[in-house]
């Protein structure tokens, strides 16, 4: 009688984990649904400096190395289809921003043909990524 005693007992004493769990699951799916995920651009590149330079989120990154290859998410991208990939990336998060980093001997033309095909495409944000002096 007192082994039904007890175990009568250990059951009242047990910790219910149930409404924790469902807490821990909420918040997690609540992270997932508003996490931003930033596409790399694939290459690493020295950055010019500046002296107004500020710090900016971005989900789209754009880097121009010293060769002037245009890498976009990990991959070596033409100049043709530089838009078609923006366009791609932009429809995945359009309140994204768009930051181009170009490597310090990277020339102004690729620069301005990212932004020439963010514009078309209708990103407003773009901002290009420097070194604070």
């Amino acid at each position: 009688m007192s082994r039904k005693q007890t175990t009568a007992e250990e059951e009242g004493q047990a910790i219910d984990l149930t409404p924790m769990l469902d807490v821990v699951f909420i918040m997690l799916i609540f992270f997932i649904v508003t996490a931003t995920f930033i596409k790399e651009p694939g290459v690493d590149v020295v950055k010019p400096e500046a002296t107004t330079a500020e710090l900016k989120a971005a989900s789209i990154l754009v880097a121009i190395n010293d060769n002037n290859e245009i890498w976009i998410a990990k991959e070596q991208v033409d100049d043709r289809l530089v838009k078609n990939t923006l366009e791609r990336l932009y429809a995945e998060n359009p309140k994204g921003w768009l930051v181009i980093q170009p490597d310090k001997k990277a020339s102004i033309e690729k620069v301005a043909l990212i932004a020439d095909a963010a514009r078309k495409i209708g990103i407003e944000k773009v901002s290009v990524a420097t070194e604070k002096s």
